[in-house]
């Protein structure tokens, strides 16, 4: 049975992980958090899973490749350094970095390329995503995902058409670009909405997620594929075989 090791085990996501593995009949490794040297936990799992902070990707990527194991990395915000770093870990361990586990978000992602790719670009795409009060980044790693994949529909990067939380005076809309907008409240535990709206019709695709266990199951699974994998970087739909 593969033991499944946890970075950032206290946390929301951490708690959900644990139970997802209990839950399955899975074999869990153990779990650090802030402070704790993170390079035995490495050694003594199959896999690891990181729901941790971007400050500690860098110590937890380093324990990953000291011990030649693979990892799942859901932490969100990350910036291009920590891509590149991510990049360079690849070429020793098999990483999957996602900005969201969840099944349906990865079948969602896909959709929205795929939409993008088909219609023209009269169509503008705006989107949305809702979190709870307590979220410290924006916008979250799915909306950002969402924006990827609907950029790579349309042959550029979201980097280069990316226009965040429209306000003021902002003038006419220029087309092609793709905006994206965060509302933050409540326990709201992730909706994502992808608009795409032209002259006289629009087409929402809608995501809404009501339990964390969602996130945690699909991080399981694709821990469990991980395993077994060749170095390289790989995302959610290559665990559903996308």
């Amino acid at each position: 049975m593969t033991a499944i090791g946890i970075y950032g085990s206290a946390g929301r996501m951490g708690r959900a992980i644990v139970d997802a593995i209990e839950a399955i009949g899975g074999t869990l490794a153990g779990g650090v958090d802030a402070g704790d040297d993170p390079l035995p936990l490495a050694r003594q799992a199959d896999v690891l899973v990181d729901f941790s902070a971007q400050s500690a990707l860098e110590s937890h990527l380093h324990a990953a490749r000291a011990a030649r194991t693979p990892i799942v990395i859901g932490t969100t915000g990350l910036t291009t350094a920590h891509q590149a770093a991510i990049d360079d870990a690849a070429s020793d361990i098999a990483i999957l970095q996602t900005g969201n586990t969840s099944l349906g978000v990865t079948l969602l992602s896909l959709l929205v390329r795929d939409a993008a790719a088909r219609l023209g670009p009269d169509w503008d795409i705006e989107i949305v995503e809702m979190h709870h009060r307590d979220k410290v980044d924006a916008p979250s790693g799915t909306a950002i995902l969402l924006g990827e994949m609907a950029a790579a529909g349309r042959s550029t990067t979201l980097g280069e058409v990316r226009v965040d939380g429209r306000a003021g005076l902002t003038g006419v809309r220029s087309e092609g670009t793709i905006g994206v907008s965060s509302l933050r409240g409540g326990s709201v535990v992730g909706d994502h909405s992808v608009v795409f709206a032209t002259d006289g019709e629009r087409i929402e695709l809608i995501h809404r997620a009501d339990d964390r266990s969602i996130f945690a199951r699909g991080a399981v699974k694709a821990a469990h594929w991980l395993v077994d994998q060749s170095p390289g970087r790989y995302r959610m739909e290559d665990v559903l075989g996308l």
